[in-house]
């Protein structure tokens, strides 16, 4: 089996490339290699690549930056979705498309189904959701779309090493409390996904870690984790505030916590407490500085 991994030195590409089932061929691309948004570059490298799968990482997350440059937004989220599903259409290759919690409007008050309505509040997630729609409209019920929420990973750019910086440099913290998700550990991600392949799953299904939290909650669980883990040497006070009080260009669901009952069901993969992938990316991190 060759699978072939769009957006692969981000944080879910990189944790797929590092774990993937044996016997298999796995090829990763990323800008400035590759870009999805050229339907040629695309059709030359599946031509080049031919894989049986392809799962697409690849996106435009700058969440506050898509509220001014939507263009852009749209051009990878969707139009580069849009061209993976052809191409892969065309050589007979399936797809996995990432997709996000920001499709929903985050206004109810019980975990998201995969079959609920969308209604994003924002540019992004309204991006977001077109590629899914693009995905589904080429390929049909071949496609397979996972949607996840607050992903983080020992590499690139997330809330925790975020967290963790300022956690070293300020002397107070103040973070949203009244924004409800659960957050999720790449790596954990990553082994679902794979596992969705090798199941040749298709539909619409979510992923992310169990339990719930607010963005306090996470930050509050990310100092005394990283403490315990020796990357912290101090304990500063961090306060609560609605989000009224952190005003952003784009908005966020209020609650986007996802119910993942039928991707742990189809897999056999059962989803840990968000901590205890929170426990593992800071033990990579230790190793890193170590």
């Amino acid at each position: 089996m060759k699978v072939l991994i769009t957006g692969a030195d981000g944080q879910l590409g990189g944790e797929l490339m590092q774990v993937f089932p044996d016997g298999w061929t796995v090829v990763g691309v990323d800008l400035p290699g590759v870009d999805i948004t050229d339907e040629e570059q695309v059709s030359q490298m599946m031509a080049e690549i031919q894989p049986d799968w392809v799962i697409n990482c690849a996106a435009y997350t700058q969440v506050d930056k898509a509220e001014s440059d939507a263009g852009a937004a749209f051009a990878v989220n969707c139009d580069g979705a849009a061209n993976l599903a052809r191409s892969a259409r065309q050589r007979g290759a399936r797809l996995v498309h990432i997709s996000t919690d920001f499709v929903f409007s985050g206004n109810q008050f019980r975990p998201y189904r995969s079959d609920d309505l969308p209604a994003p509040v924002s540019v992004y997630g309204k991006t977001k959701l077109a590629g899914e729609k693009a995905v589904q409209d080429i390929l049909g019920k071949e496609a397979l779309i996972i949607r996840t929420a607050w992903l983080y990973a020992a590499h690139g750019n997330n809330f925790v090493k975020t967290m963790i910086r300022l956690m070293r440099e300020k002397e107070m913290l103040t973070v949203v409390d009244d924004q409800i998700g659960t957050p999720c550990w790449a790596g954990g991600l990553a082994k679902v996904v794979w596992a969705a392949v090798e199941n040749q799953l298709t539909g619409i299904f979510h992923w992310t870690d169990a339990g719930v939290a607010s963005w306090y909650d996470f930050a509050v669980a990310i100092q005394e984790e990283a403490t315990d883990a020796g990357l912290l040497d101090r304990i500063l006070p961090i306060h609560p505030v609605p989000t009224r009080q952190y005003p952003t260009p784009a908005a966020r669901p209020a609650f986007s916590v996802l119910d993942k009952s039928d991707l742990a069901v189809a897999t056999g993969v059962w989803p840990r407490h968000w901590r205890v992938g929170l426990r593992r990316m800071l033990g990579q991190l230790k190793n890193r500085v170590e």
